[in-house]
């Protein structure tokens, strides 16, 4: 520990430097293949979780940050294949937090972005929050590349790595690992040596285990309302290891999927709109989060008006 800094605040600057809840992370393309079929991703963090770790540990009356704007003009580039003439804003953050210090960050957006103003703020924000060690996790990522859909969205997101959950968060492939363990061999099975590993199966023994698996991991990332309506609608199963089939698990995995891609979209679209838009779409609908959505409805009609909101027109 810095001599120069006190217990206090060496404990403040861990807790900065813990990794945010999955719930929280989004994932970004920023590359793909010729083909399109094949993406390289990102995760990033999004920005109320930035603000609301600094609310946790410092208060709100215990930080401030400020903003300073810029614009380089005229700037030509190629858009679609079309030459225009564009400029870009820039964008200064200064992030103070009063027993820590200041530091500042830019983020810079192409002026004909219907979204630049928002989007370099955010990116300025959560640079300056980083040199407090705030999202610095992210640049520790390696190179992820992942299946796209005809959408050119990833079809799966990749699975978190054991360093950047938050304690208490187990891994989805360690979780797996404690739920075969808890439920393995009787003893007369543990204490009998037999020529095969002994093999654990499931409840239902019609079911996929790994599918099971995949199911479950799904609670996390779209939140328990939209998880159990999936299961409300798909016949009287009431959880993953209820489904009376393999094929009713593939019909329990799409509706899924599907709503990941509804709830991953809605945290892109959540990036592009100012905060004040983002929580007055939220309240419009009586939604307090976005891993509290209640129904499919709800889940398509926040996306819609979010996108109408980025593209500027009135919901």
């Amino acid at each position: 520990m810095n001599p120069a800094i006190t217990a206090e605040q060496q404990k403040q600057i861990e807790r900065l430097a813990e990794p945010f809840h999955p719930n929280d992370i989004s994932w970004r393309v920023t590359n793909k293949s010729k083909d399109g079929k094949r993406g390289c991703v990102i995760p990033y963090g999004d920005q109320r979780a930035y603000t609301d770790r600094l609310n946790e540990v410092f208060t709100p009356s215990g930080w401030t940050r400020s903003y300073e704007v810029t614009t380089l003009s005229p700037i030509t580039r190629k858009k679609k294949n079309e030459t225009i003439q564009t400029g870009k804003v820039i964008v200064t953050c200064v992030v103070t937090i009063h027993d820590l210090g200041s530091h500042s960050g830019s983020g810079e957006m192409w002026a004909d972005d219907d979204n630049a103003m928002t989007r370099a703020e955010a990116q300025a924000f959560k640079r300056a929050c980083s040199c407090f060690g705030l999202g610095r996790y992210f640049y520790d990522f390696a190179e992820m590349w992942v299946d796209l859909d005809d959408y050119g969205h990833p079809k799966n997101i990749p699975n978190l790595p054991k360093w950047a959950l938050p304690a208490g968060v187990v891994p989805i492939k360690e979780r797996e690992q404690i739920r075969k363990t808890a439920s393995g061999p009787t003893v007369a099975q543990s204490t009998t040596r037999t020529t095969k590993p002994a093999t654990t199966m499931p409840a239902n023994s019609k079911l996929d285990d790994a599918l099971t698996a995949r199911i479950e991991s799904f609670r996390q990332i779209i939140g328990d309302a939209l998880y159990f309506e999936v299961f409300r609608r798909g016949g009287s199963a009431r959880n993953a290891r209820e489904l009376p089939s393999r094929q009713a698990q593939g019909n329990v995995l799409q509706s899924l999927e599907t709503l990941e891609r509804g709830i991953n979209k809605l945290r892109e679209l959540a990036e592009e709109v100012h905060e004040n838009v983002f929580f007055g779409v939220l309240d419009a609908h009586k939604v307090q989060s976005i891993d509290k959505i209640p129904s499919f409805e709800i889940l398509k009609a926040v996306v819609t008006d979010l996108q109408n909101a980025s593209q500027g027109v009135a919901a």
